[in-house]
């Protein structure tokens, strides 16, 4: 490294910050050298504290803003730049959206080798701030203290917090007194919970040691204003419990559903979890507006459902898709990675059959019951891992499809799956994708049958450097 670029933990004063790295972090170059940088935007002249230094790239925090680029706005949440989300809160929304866009080129042309057509602008998000209908906070004995919290503290009595998990510290939570995510009441219910556990002497979970009363609390909540909250107990107390279910109930007798379950486990997820009802129902019901046929789709929504956590603009997105799907009431569509039936319903009233495949047992099991809540009988679903589900069997079983629309996890598609894709040779296929590395490498594999005819990026996630992306691809 050059004496510009200098040795960890050494300040180098006065550098611009040219762009946008990995992981949301900002870009700079000491003397050819690539420099990842926490704490700047764009535009930026920064104090720089190199505090990593590999041999093709460095890794630093701006301590100082030099002169604030034009795109720099004031962050909005207190929390900013502790808890670890919404990276990009410093930065124009405009702007956001121009980054996300090239995210996506530069992924489908540098890692896919794609030829593109002219990328369409990112689909902005109807609302930046309220809009996540799911959070999951972590209850902690052990609370992260900022340094102005620790000055403006004095002696601490209280190290209880529920809130979010600091990054790289599994162990320590943020104490979260609001949070921009969620509408209303997410904020109101976490901290009456955090207040009542305390009141009511439960204690809260020693993330280390495994034990402890309260243990995680998840917030959910739908366009039409029902809200669900599910507290996972790390002990199975039920005097405390019940009295704080109860209190819950008696300050918010307006939620639509109230559960518990007791996880003892080294792990918070609830997949294996009894799931039990205190109050209300043991689901939501999710409100679609589905535009072109004026039909109002629900879809019933489980403390286990996976539902998109930006709902007004996963409306957006599915009729993007069904718009590039092309469809004229005759066809028959393949909904690979379908989960609970979402896009699957939300297209069927413009084809003749919609077939739906999924891993997850579970998910097709929703799957069926929102087809037979919105009275849909032109679809079917079945499970399976769709290496093996997506045999000759399957295609004899359902028929050939005309259009596949495939919206897998962030791993993308198997490469068995893009195989049987080939063999299938649909003509059109619709991929949404949550990352857009792995569609890049998926559609790399599809490139000599198929060719990108339309490219979008979706902000499904404003204020963070994720992005959602939907590429129709057409038989060559």
């Amino acid at each position: 490294m050059s004496s510009r670029a200098a040795r960890p933990a050494e300040e180098v004063p006065a550098v611009p910050i040219t762009g946008w790295g990995a992981n949301g972090k900002a870009l700079a170059r000491l003397d050819g050298l690539v420099v990842f940088v926490t704490g700047a935007v764009p535009g930026d002249t920064a104090d720089l504290r190199i505090h990593a230094r590999k041999k093709s790239y460095a890794e630093a925090t701006a301590v100082r803003i030099v002169s604030p680029s034009a795109d720099r706005v004031p962050a909005f949440c207190a929390h900013f730049g502790t808890c670890g989300g919404c990276k990009w809160q410093d930065l124009a929304y405009e702007r956001q959206l121009d980054f996300k866009r090239q995210q996506v080129i530069d992924n489908l042309e540098r890692l896919g080798g794609l030829e593109l057509p002219e990328v369409e602008p990112t689909l902005p998000s109807p609302a930046t701030r309220g809009y996540r209908n799911k959070l999951e906070f972590t209850a902690s004995a052990h609370r992260w203290f900022t340094h102005a919290e620790l000055r403006a503290l004095g002696e601490i009595a209280d190290r209880n917090a529920l809130g979010f998990h600091i990054p790289q510290r599994f162990d320590r939570v943020l104490q979260v007194d609001e949070c921009h995510l969620q509408p209303a009441p997410s904020d109101a219910v976490r901290n009456f919970i955090r207040a009542q556990a305390a009141a009511l002497g439960l204690s809260f979970y020693n993330i280390r040691e495994h034990h402890g009363g309260l243990r995680t609390v998840m917030v959910r909540t739908t366009l039409t204003g029902e809200c669900m909250v599910l507290i996972a107990f790390g002990e199975d107390r039920p005097e405390q419990r019940t009295a704080l279910l109860d209190a819950l109930v008696a300050a918010f007798p307006g939620l639509t559903s109230v559960l518990w379950t007791v996880n003892s486990k080294r792990n918070d997820t609830l997949w294996d979890l009894d799931i039990h009802v205190h109050a209300g129902r043991d689901h939501l019901v999710e409100t679609f507006d589905d535009g072109d046929t004026g039909r109002a789709l629900r879809y019933r929504i489980g403390p286990k459902s996976f539902f998109q956590t930006n709902p007004a603009q996963a409306q957006a997105m599915y009729a993007l898709t069904r718009e590039l799907a092309g469809l004229t009431g005759t066809e028959r569509v393949y909904d690979l990675y379908c989960g609970a039936g979402t896009i699957s319903l939300y297209v069927a009233g413009q084809a003749a059959q919609v077939i739906g495949a999924e891993i997850v047992p579970e998910a097709v099991e929703d799957a069926w019951a929102n087809a037979r809540l919105n009275g849909i009988t032109n679809v079917h679903f079945e499970a399976g891992d769709l290496r093996h589900l997506l045999d000759a069997t399957f295609v004899q079983r359902n028929g050939r499809p005309d259009v596949v629309i495939t919206d897998p996890p962030r791993a993308g598609m198997h490469e068995d799956v893009v195989m049987r894709l080939r063999e299938m040779a649909p003509p059109r296929i619709v991929y949404v994708s949550c990352n857009p590395a792995t569609q890049a490498r998926d559609l790399a594999l599809l490139n000599d049958l198929y060719r990108v005819t339309f490219v979008r990026p979706v902000d499904m996630f404003p204020h963070t450097y994720h992005v959602e992306n939907v590429v129709r691809l057409d038989r060559r």
